[in-house]
């Protein structure tokens, strides 16, 4: 069977409290409190970001309102700013 060491007092007095209120074992409080981190957490959390980071990149390339500025736009040719 797996094991789980727990050598953070604090991680281990936080388990130990939980499971006081719970009236429950440390393991079960544990078990709960993990379950229901997992379940408010999105699963794909990081690939909606990159999702969202491309389509705000492909509004930004298609709108067209503004030309990007180059180096040569922004710096004179000692490389100081116009």
């Amino acid at each position: 069977m797996p094991t789980l060491n727990l050598k953070d007092p604090e991680v281990y007095r936080l388990a130990r409290e939980l499971a006081e209120r719970r009236g429950t074992s440390m393991t079960a409080a544990v078990r709960a409190a993990l379950a229901e981190a997992v379940e408010r957490e999105p699963a794909h959390r990081g690939r909606a970001t990159v999702d969202e980071l491309r389509e705000l990149a492909r509004r930004v390339r298609d709108s067209g309102d503004e030309p990007f500025l180059t180096d040569d736009d922004l710096y004179d040719d000692l490389g100081l700013p116009r």
